[in-house]
């Protein structure tokens, strides 16, 4: 919709949106039609990867009747305590453990075991591949954890097992799921902006505090200048990705979302993509201004990641996206997202939109009175039970719709296609850097099905 509306309209308009979709449409599969003949009232789950994240999603597992938590794995003792007190503390059965023996093939055992109806994988990076792959073959449906897979071959991997097998699996992308993104994502659809255009996104959360610590179980976040071998949580395994790995290294909370917008692998898809990155000087500078930093053996670390990397996109259908990843430097929280079109644009730094021939010329309006206006029908129904879930709630519908579709054999909502269309973003943005910013094609991981494959989230329930 290209067609300019005036104020009168868009009252009209959204109300009649907001009634329509408290009527039942906008659902996520598995919502609308939560227990078909063929689905079930509950789902026997598993958990590898008790950590920081893991026990985020374990917390949101426990505290639903349609799931018995069977199976937790997790090669660090004390996190795998902790989870096991969050499952006591629940009222829930003890579950089986793995990895006590800190075997990293733990996991394989527990998949072998059976019993599980799926899995949740919140594991570093670099195991979410071949976990989920085995889970795949072990015909176990997959919740994993953002990213994919690490190289572009892990990505080709990951959804050729999936195709396989026919094995269920969603990208446990939480973001998507925010609630100023699905309230944007119901005017995108209303054609609130027009035509888009352009877009953008990105990571920028100063996590210099999460990559250093004193490797002290007790604080897992700041406190020191340790990673790797001597660091505790993400500062034992994420840090060395930013030694290591120049790239966009954390694509799916921007993307996902403007993803979603553009309707990519349903309607459209990205065909080309370059990176940029500057120099690296946030991590070491932090190191160095810490008390005895100076003169600690990490002030000597060369750092590889880019303090600021830059990727373009370009889609099949015309729109630009442009993603931010920004790690290493002081700044406040923000994810920059931008959704622009021919009839206006909304922007979350400043919580503003601005719609032609509604706002006055020239001046932002407030977005909150769109957002209300739009609300999307998942949170009208569940903004209680989302109450004080991870990230604002958002953990909450992130594992409700992996739940729900689970018991209703239904697609997941973020599938094998988004999720490797997403991550891969990654390798290939390491690539374009690599050879000196290059913009390369980007691979089709649809085979063409992105012609016929139908949007997500739409108004008339449809997907």
């Amino acid at each position: 919709m290209t067609t300019q509306i005036n104020r009168r309209n868009f009252l009209s308009a959204s109300a009649a949106l907001a009634g329509g979709a408290m009527a039942g449409s906008a659902l996520l599969p598995g919502e609308a039609n939560a227990a078909p003949a063929a689905g079930r009232d509950k789902v026997r789950l598993g958990v590898i990867g008790t950590g920081m994240r893991g026990q985020v999603l374990l917390a949101e597992l426990v505290r639903r009747d349609d799931v018995e938590v069977v199976a937790l794995c997790d090669i660090e003792p004390i996190m795998l305590k902790h989870a096991l007190g969050q499952v006591a503390k629940a009222g829930k059965p003890r579950p089986r453990t793995y990895g006590e023996d800190r075997d990293e093939k733990s996991y394989k055992r527990m998949l072998d075991a059976g019993g599980l109806d799926g899995v949740i994988i919140a594991t570093p990076w670099e195991f979410h591949a071949p976990m989920a792959i085995a889970a795949m073959q072990a015909k176990i449906p997959v919740g994993c954890e953002v990213v994919a897979g690490i190289t572009l071959q892990d990505h080709w991997d990951v959804l050729n097992t999936q195709l396989k097998t026919g094995t269920p699996y969603m990208l446990l992308e939480n973001v998507c799921y925010r609630r100023d993104v699905m309230a944007a994502l119901q005017m995108v659809r209303a054609g609130l902006f027009g035509e888009l255009l352009h877009l953008q996104g990105g990571y920028q959360h100063d996590l210099r505090a999460v990559k250093f610590n004193s490797g002290n179980p007790a604080k897992p976040y700041g406190g020191g200048v340790e990673f790797g071998e001597k660091g505790w949580s993400e500062a034992h395994w994420r840090t060395q990705h930013s030694v290591e790995r120049n790239g966009e290294l954390y694509p799916s909370h921007g993307i996902g979302p403007c993803a979603m917008y553009t309707n990519i692998n349903r309607g459209n898809r990205f065909t080309r993509i370059n990176a940029f990155a500057t120099k690296a000087r946030g991590l070491h500078d932090y190191i160095v201004k810490q008390p005895g930093g100076a003169q600690h053996a990490n002030a000597k670390v060369k750092f590889k990641l880019g303090d600021v990397v830059t990727t373009t996109l370009a889609c099949e259908n015309g729109e630009t996206i442009i993603l931010q990843h920004d790690t290493s430097l002081p700044r406040p929280y923000s994810l920059g997202f931008r959704v622009q079109g021919t009839d206006g644009l909304w922007m979350d730094l400043n919580n503003s939109i601005h719609i032609e021939g509604v706002s006055k010329p020239h001046q932002w309006d407030d977005f909150k009175v769109y957002q209300d206006k739009y609300e999307h029908p998942l949170w009208g129904k569940y903004a209680a039970q989302a109450e004080g879930a991870g990230h604002g709630g958002m953990d909450f519908f992130v594992i409700h719709a992996f739940v729900e579709a689970l018991k209703a054999n239904a697609p997941m909502p973020i599938d094998i296609y988004d999720a490797v269309t997403w991550s891969a973003i990654t390798p290939l943005s390491e690539q374009s850097i690599a050879a000196n910013f290059q913009t390369l094609d980007f691979p089709d991981f649809t085979g063409g099905q992105w012609k016929s494959r139908k949007p997500i989230f739409a108004l008339d329930g449809k997907y």
